[in-house]
């Protein structure tokens, strides 16, 4: 079975266990670098876990980045950026102010190839459909987006089907550069995720961008609560 498990009765349990074992990872990178490098996943799951770290860590050096993001404009509803920086004003902007695609998939690669470091931790989220980041099953970039040796750090996707919460192309940092990582830490609640995650524990061969993660080599931290 791949990754290590970290099993909680409830919602809460695991945003505590989350966030101690991110403070953790900061706590150690800031006593040998006065700053943390941290890429996080947007969506409604972490959001108190960055709450609780922000709070931890008051005062601490934090820098960060999405691990993937809507090619909207940053004030859009629909922009992770804005909620990732009420807790961490140092997080870094993936996508052109604007959204326009061509222009955030520029800026993307050149943040991240000006800061090639290996992040202290990674936070990733899971669809029901497998998905991480935005490397959806069925994207027509999707394979460049998995490819350990691609070389690239960001790539450009559009989920088909679209979901109709969020119909919008995106920016996503590739599997190689999630990767390059002292922590990775996937985060998944719920039942029906549970099933696909242990499918694609089972099966590295299975239908979800979640397997290649999970299949590709490196500890990964499994966090699951009902």
């Amino acid at each position: 079975m791949a990754g290590i498990e970290h099993l909680y009765p409830d919602t809460p349990a695991l945003v505590t266990g989350v966030a101690a074992a991110f403070a953790h990872a900061c706590r150690e990178a800031i006593a040998v670098r006065d700053h943390a490098w941290l890429a996080l996943a947007g969506g409604r799951t972490p959001l108190p876990v960055y709450a609780q770290l922000a709070q931890v860590l008051r005062g601490a050096r934090i820098d960060a980045v999405p691990t993937d993001e809507r090619c909207v404009p940053h004030d859009h509803p629909a922009c992770n950026l804005r909620h990732l920086r009420a807790a961490f004003p140092g997080t870094l902007p993936l996508t052109a102010a604007d959204g326009a695609i061509d222009a955030s998939l520029a800026q993307a690669r050149a943040l991240l190839a000006a800061r090639p470091q290996a992040f202290d931790a990674v936070l990733l989220g899971m669809g029901t459909d497998g998905h991480i980041a935005s490397l959806f099953p069925g994207d027509a970039n999707l394979a460049d987006g998995l490819a350990l040796a691609s070389g690239a750090d960001a790539i450009a996707t559009l989920p088909d089907p679209l979901p109709p919460e969020a119909p919008f192309a995106r920016i996503s940092l590739t599997l190689p550069r999630l990767l390059r990582a002292r922590n990775v830490h996937l985060v998944v609640t719920g039942h029906d995720k549970r099933a696909v995650l242990d499918q694609a524990r089972r099966d590295p061969h299975a239908p979800f961008p979640v397997a290649a993660l999970l299949h590709a080599g490196a500890p990964i931290h499994l966090h699951w609560s009902p």
